[in-house]
C-alpha cells in the first residue's frame, strides 16, 4: 500500500478529513479502504481531522462539563491532588509546574492541567508497583473522565490497527503490544487572556513523544508546520478529533510517517484541550519495522524502549520529578542521552 516518499510533507494549507467508519467493518476490504485514507494523510501532512470515530456525543459533553467544574475550584482545593503527591504521575498540574515556557517572554504558560493514565503498570513502573490513579473527590469527575479515557483507549486500538494496515503490515502488528500502555490523557485549561497577542506562544513548537495523539480542543489556537515551513491554523470542525503522528510512529515506520511540528498560540478566550497520547506497552521495543527498511532508504533511528523514552522526557519536564531526580529518588534510564535527543529538535520561532 505505501506509495509516497519518506518524510515528504506537502505544502498543505488545511488538514485533511479522514472518515474511519470502515475501520469498524467486519470486512477486511472495507478496513483497507479506510486505512488507505489514513496512510495518505499521515504521509502528506502528519495531521488530520478524524470523523466516523463512533464516540458518543454525551461522553464528550459530560467530560467538558465536569472538567470545567473541577477547574473552577480554588487553587487550594485543586492542589489537594497535586501531581507531586502521586506515585504514578497522576493529578493536578499547576501553572509553572512544567518546563515548557513561552519562547518570547520566558514565563510559565497560562495553563493548568490534570493528568490521567492507567492504574498499574504506569509511566512510573520502574519505581512504583501496583499503585492507583489519584482522583479528586469532585462529584462525577472520576466517572466521566475515566469513561472518556477508556473510550480513547479503545479508539486508539482501532487506529493502531488502521495504521498497521496502512503500512502494509499484519493488522495486529501494534495491538499485540497494547495491553496496559502508559497512554496519558491530559485535561488542559488555558485561562482567558484579554491581552493576548496573535504572536504570543501558549506552547512552543514541538513534536509529540508517543505514537499518535487524539486531540479534542474547545477553541482555536493550534497551528501546524507544513512542508513549506509555514504555520497553518487548525480551526475546530464539528464532530471531529484532531490526530497527529508522534515520534515513535515516525520511528517504527522508518520515516514513512513524520511527526509534524505544532504549537499553540495564545488566544484571548478561555480554552480547554483534551489530548490523549497513545502509546504501546511500557516494555515495547521501538525500532523501524524490518519490512519498511528498503535498500534505498536505510534506517537512521536509534532503538528505544517505549516507556523509558516517555519517562526520560517526563522527568526532564516536570519540576517535582526533577527534584526527585536531584535527590536520587528516581533515575533516568541508562540510555537517557539517546532518549532525550530522539526526534527532531524544537523549531525556532520567528
Amino acid at each position: 500500500m505505501p506509495t509516497s516518499e519518506n518524510g515528504a510533507h506537502k505544502a498543505f494549507t488545511a488538514l485533511p478529513v479522514v472518515d474511519i467508519s470502515l475501520l469498524f467493518s467486519e470486512q477486511l476490504e472495507d478496513r483497507l479502504k479506510a486505512a488507505q485514507k489514513l496512510d495518505k494523510a499521515a504521509r502528506d501532512v502528519g495531521f488530520l481531522y478524524l470523523k466516523g470515530h463512533q464516540i458518543k456525543p454525551e461522553l464528550i459533553t459530560n467530560l467538558k462539563q465536569v472538567v470545567k467544574e473541577y477547574f473552577e475550584q480554588d487553587v487550594d482545593s485543586k492542589m489537594a491532588n497535586y501531581i507531586g503527591l502521586s506515585k504514578n504521575h497522576s493529578g493536578y498540574v499547576p501553572i509553572g509546574e512544567e518546563g515548557f515556557y513561552s519562547t518570547e517572554a520566558k514565563k510559565p504558560d497560562l495553563k493548568e492541567a490534570y493528568d490521567i493514565g492507567p492504574d498499574s503498570p504506569s509511566l512510573m513502573a520502574r519505581f512504583e508497583k501496583d499503585v492507583n490513579i489519584q482522583w479528586p473527590e469532585h462529584e462525577g469527575f472520576k466517572e466521566h473522565v475515566k469513561a472518556y479515557y477508556d473510550e480513547m483507549l479503545s479508539l486508539s486500538r482501532i487506529l493502531f490497527q488502521g495504521f498497521a494496515l496502512a503500512l502494509g503490515l499484519p493488522e495486529d502488528t501494534f495491538t499485540k503490544q497494547l495491553t496496559v500502555p502508559p497512554s496519558q490523557l491530559r485535561l488542559i485549561h488555558y485561562f482567558d487572556n484579554p491581552d493576548a497577542k496573535e504572536t504570543d506562544s501558549g506552547i512552543g513548537a514541538h513534536t509529540d513523544y508517543e505514537f499518535f495523539t487524539i486531540l479534542l480542543p474547545t477553541a482555536p489556537g493550534l497551528q501546524v508546520l507544513n512542508g513549506a515551513n509555514e504555520w497553518i491554523n487548525v480551526p475546530l470542525v464539528d464532530d471531529c478529533f484532531v490526530i497527529n503522528i508522534g515520534d515513535m510512529m515516525e520511528q517504527v515506520s522508518n520515516g514513512l510517517y513524520v511527526a509534524t511540528s505544532h504549537r499553540v498560540r495564545q488566544v484571548k478566550e478561555e480554552r480547554y484541550s483534551f489530548p490523549f497520547f497513545s502509546s504501546l506497552d511500557y516494555d515495547t521495543i521501538v525500532a523501524p519495522i524490518e519490512s519498511l527498511i528498503k535498500d534505498d532508504y536505510a534506517s537512521s533511528y536509534e532503538t528505544i524502549i517505549c516507556g523509558d523514552h516517555l519517562l526520560a522526557q517526563t522527568i526532564q519536564t516536570f519540576s517535582y520529578l526533577k527534584e526527585k531526580s536531584a535527590r536520587g529518588e528516581i533515575d533516568l534510564p541508562e540510555n537517557a542521552r539517546t532518549l532525550l535527543s530522539f526526534g527532531k529538535p524544537e523549531i525556532k520561532e520567528g
